[in-house]
C-alpha cells in the first residue's frame, strides 16, 4: 500500500506518560512517507530530523513547495530508495510542526501549552515515534537514521528499543550529547523573557517573539556555515539578504518554547552507560571539521561500542563544512553507507 497517499498526517493517541511522570491528555505525531510498505511490512526506515527542522524530509510536498531536508538520498534509486523501501520521516516531540509541543493546545484549559508544556527527555521522543511505528503495524524497522540531533535519537531507539531495527546509521552525534545546550538555556530563556511580548509563556496570545526568533535563528544559520554555503554562488549582499529572509520565515514557524523544551531535552541526553543494550547494526559517520562531534573521537566511541558488544561501522568525511558536512556533502558517506544497508537485508 501507498502509506504516503494517507489523507490523515498525524498519528493521535491518547494519555501519553512521559518519563517525568506527567501525562499528555492527548499526543499527537505528525510524519510523512515515501514509498510502498511490503507486504509484510519489513522494508521500513524511519528518518529523524535536526532540533530545529520538520519531518519534510523529501519531495516538495509541502503548499510553498520546499525541498525535503534530505531529498539527496531519499528517492528512487538513492540511498533511502523509495522502489524499495518505505521511509519513514516523523516531527520529533515538542517541535512545531504538527507533534504536540508547545503551540499544541492544551485539551484541558483549551489554549496553547506555550510556556506550561512539561520537561521532555529524547527517550519521550522516541517513545512517541515508536507509538507511530506501532500504530502502522510495523513490527521492526529496517533501519534507524538520522544526523545530529536525529542521530541522537538513532542512539536513543538503538538502547529503548534494541529489537525495534536492524540497523542504525548515525551522523554528526555520540551517546553523549556535545552540543551545550544545557549551558546555553538561561541565557536563551532570558532572551525569550526579555521579549515585552512574553506574557509569562503565553506569547501566542500578545502577537508573538517573532523580532527575537529571527535574531536567534540568524546566529544559528551563521553557525552552520550558511554563508559558506552560498560562497562563490551569489555576491555576498544578497546572500545576507536571504539570511535574514530564511530566519524571518522559521521565526513565523517555530515555537519559541519549543526552542527551550528541546534543547533542555537534548542537553540531558547521554545513553553511554546502555551500550551493552544495542544489538543493532551501527552505520556511524563523523567529520573532521564537525565543531560538536570531531571525527577525531570517532574510532574511541565506536571502540567503546564494540566493547559493549555492538557491532560498529566507523566512516570518516573530510571537509570544511563542519557539523554541516554530511548533509550537503553527501557524496562522501553515501557509497559506504549503500553498502552497510545492503548488509542489513542478507
Amino acid at each position: 500500500m501507498q502509506i504516503w497517499e494517507i489523507v490523515i498526517p498525524q498519528h493521535r493517541t491518547k494519555g501519553f506518560r512521559l518519563q517525568s511522570g506527567i501525562v499528555l491528555p492527548e499526543l499527537d505525531v505528525a510524519y510523512e512517507c515515501y514509498g510502498e510498505l511490503n507486504s509484510e511490512k519489513s522494508n521500513a526506515i524511519l528518518v529523524q530530523h535536526g532540533t530545529t527542522s520538520t519531518h519534510h524530509a523529501a519531495r516538495r510536498m509541502t503548499p510553498d513547495l520546499r525541498e525535503g531536508w534530505w531529498d539527496g538520498i531519499i528517492g528512487p534509486g538513492k540511498l533511502f530508495d523509495t522502489d524499495k523501501y518505505c521511509v519513514i520521516s516523523s516531527n520529533m516531540l515538542g517541535s512545531s510542526y504538527g507533534t504536540t509541543g508547545p503551540a499544541s493546545i492544551n485539551p484541558d484549559t483549551k489554549r496553547a501549552w506555550g510556556g506550561d508544556f512539561p520537561k521532555i527527555t529524547v527517550e519521550d521522543m522516541a517513545r512517541a515515534q515508536k507509538s507511530l511505528i506501532d500504530a502502522l503495524g510495523i513490527d521492526r524497522l529496517l533501519a534507524v537514521a538520522g544526523g545530529s540531533v536525529g542521530g541522537l535519537l538513532g542512539f536513543q531507539w538503538a538502547v529503548t528499543f534494541p529489537d525495534a531495527m536492524r540497523g542504525i546509521i548515525a551522523a554528526d552525534c555520540g551517546p553523549v550529547s556535545r552540543f551545550g545546550t544545557s549551558a546555553a538555556l538561561p541565557e536563551l530563556v532570558a532572551e525569550l523573557q526579555a521579549d515585552p511580548n512574553w506574557n509569562d509563556g503565553h506569547y501566542a496570545e500578545a502577537g508573538g517573539l517573532g523580532d527575537v526568533m529571527t535574531r536567534i535563528r540568524i546566529r544559528t544559520l551563521l553557525s552552520y556555515q550558511f554563508m559558506e554555503k552560498f560562497e562563490g554562488q551569489m555576491p555576498k549582499r544578497d546572500v545576507e539578504k536571504l539570511l535574514h529572509e530564511t530566519a524571518r520565515e522559521w521565526a513565523k514557524e517555530f515555537d519559541p518554547m519549543s526552542l527551550v523544551v528541546l534543547n533542555r531535552a537534548i542537553g540531558g541526553f547521554n545513553v553511554s552507560d546502555q551500550l551493552d543494550r544495542i544489538c543493532a547494526k551501527f552505520f556511524y559517520v563523523l567529520c573532521d571539521t564537525d565543531e560538536f562531534y570531531p571525527a577525531s573521537i570517532g574510532e574511541n566511541v565506536a571502540e567503546e561500542m564494540r566493547k559493549a558488544g555492538a557491532s560498529v561501522t566507523f566512516h570518516q568525511v573530510s571537509s570544511h563544512m563542519g557539523h554541516y558536512s554530511t548533509s550537503v556533502e553527501p557524496e562522501k558517506w553515501v557509497p559506504q553507507a549503500q553498502t552497510f544497508l545492503g548488509g542489513l537485508q542478507n
